[in-house]
């Protein structure tokens, strides 16, 4: 397959345009890999700068250099100036070349041409070798900052005999906080074949898979309960084509409340955000309430569905003089963990929310079930299934593992005193 990114040499200056590769066809899709080069490239006028470029764009697509991948160099006539020619670049190597010079920068255009020319050969190269088994990997998420669950994930997968890019292959769709997307991206994994679809990173990644199939098992990642929004009909047998993991995150809604009251006892104006184009963000308003109600306490909900929307909801919360803030379960704000982090120090905020990022990330406290155990789980049960078990003879399970993170350097930031009694109950103290 000719699949047009650079090998430079170290001992010859020519031009360089193009390579042959060889990857399964059961590997993420070459014309969208491909694509994705393009838009890494960037400034990388370096041919070396190019090639790093072109070859981290292929590892996010699942195409490992020496693995999965092979990149063999090659010379297209018209674009290799042979070394016994003048080339661009001077011929002793340790010379630099000069700014501007023709061996010193690649041309974007010329290389999608041969980007183009790739996704055309994809299916010749296909041809002979054996497919794997793929799993669709649908998630709410952004890619970026999901490494650590990607990582859990196929330790999960490893455990049930799977490796990625050896014997299984992994298509992954990311919404990118944008729920709006999922039904597209479920579409799209059904047109490529997939064995089974992991919807991760909440509810509305699952009941987009289970809308668009009842054939193609489905192996779930959320944190409300899966029998109450639809998902399944029973914990234990779960009937039909999914089954997954949950987590406490809506049953811990309401005690990240209490557990931040007792950081700060003498505020009584308290404020939620909540996502509510999230499925389950009445279950989680009720239940803040009421928790509230029986802590004495005034709750103001401020609403945010897309990253846009922070700085007015903190230009809220400053006007309303909120003495602390509950963030609600949602991918859109474990996405934005960081972000969220730093307004509310710098708006001197005490804030609590589900995840280890957040915390880690500058935030006060964090509390919730380990995500990184509950990917590991649908890892583990993905890979039971391509083995031929049913999802709707396999319970669902509940992570229990639940992680309490506490910044003190953020307490002591803020001027707060946190209680022995809760630093006692800590998994961590970040210091």
């Amino acid at each position: 397959m000719q699949f047009g990114h650079l090998k430079p040499r170290v001992h010859h200056a020519a031009r360089r345009r193009g390579g042959d590769c060889v990857a399964p066809p059961s590997g993420r899709p070459i014309d969208q890999a491909t694509s994705h080069c393009v838009a890494l490239i960037g400034r990388a006028n370096s041919l070396l700068g190019f090639r790093r470029s072109v070859l981290q764009g292929m590892r996010d697509f699942g195409y490992i250099e020496g693995g999965n991948f092979e990149f063999v160099p090659r010379f297209a006539d018209g674009y290799i100036q042979p070394q016994d020619r003048q080339g661009g670049r001077p011929r002793r190597a340790a010379q630099p070349a000069r700014s501007g010079r023709r061996g010193d920068r690649v041309k974007r255009r010329e290389f999608i041409t041969l980007l183009g020319g790739a996704a055309a050969a994809w299916p010749l190269a296909a041809r002979g070798q054996a497919a794997m088994p793929a799993i669709g990997f649908l998630s709410t998420r952004s890619s970026l900052g999901s490494e650590h669950l990607l990582t859990a994930f196929r330790e999960g997968l490893s455990e049930a005999g799977y490796a990625e890019a050896k014997n299984v292959a992994i298509e992954y769709r990311w919404a990118e906080n944008q729920n709006d997307r999922l039904p597209a991206l479920v579409a799209d994994l059904l047109n490529r074949k997939v064995a089974v679809i992991a919807a991760m990173g909440g509810s509305p990644a699952a009941l987009a898979a289970k809308r668009a199939t009842t054939t193609i098992p489905i192996v779930f990642q959320v944190g409300v309960d899966p029998v109450e929004v639809g998902l399944v009909t029973s914990l234990n047998r779960p009937g039909g084509n999914l089954t997954g993991v949950t987590t406490l995150a809506e049953e811990l809604t309401s005690k990240r409340l209490e557990m931040l009251h007792e950081v700060v006892p003498t505020r009584a104006n308290v404020a939620a955000l909540i996502n509510p184009t999230n499925a389950t963000a009445e279950a989680m308003s009720k239940d803040l309430q009421r928790a509230a109600r029986a802590l004495g306490l005034r709750l103001d909900f401020l609403y945010a569905n897309s990253e846009s929307d922070f700085d007015t909801v903190f230009a809220t919360l400053v006007r309303q003089r909120a003495g602390a803030l509950v963030i609600a379960p949602d991918a859109l704000f474990t996405n934005q963990s960081e972000r969220l982090a730093h307004l509310t120090v710098r708006h001197a905020l005490p804030t609590i929310y589900q995840w280890h990022e957040f915390a880690a990330a500058g935030g006060l406290i964090s509390y919730g079930a380990s995500s990184t155990d509950s990917y590991r789980r649908a890892g583990v049960y993905s890979g039971r299934i391509l083995h031929g078990a049913s999802p709707g003879d396999l319970p669902v399970q509940q992570s229990t593992k639940i992680e309490l993170i506490i910044n003190l350097k953020t307490a002591r930031a803020l001027g707060l005193t946190v209680p022995l009694s809760l630093l006692g109950r800590a998994n961590e103290v970040i210091e």
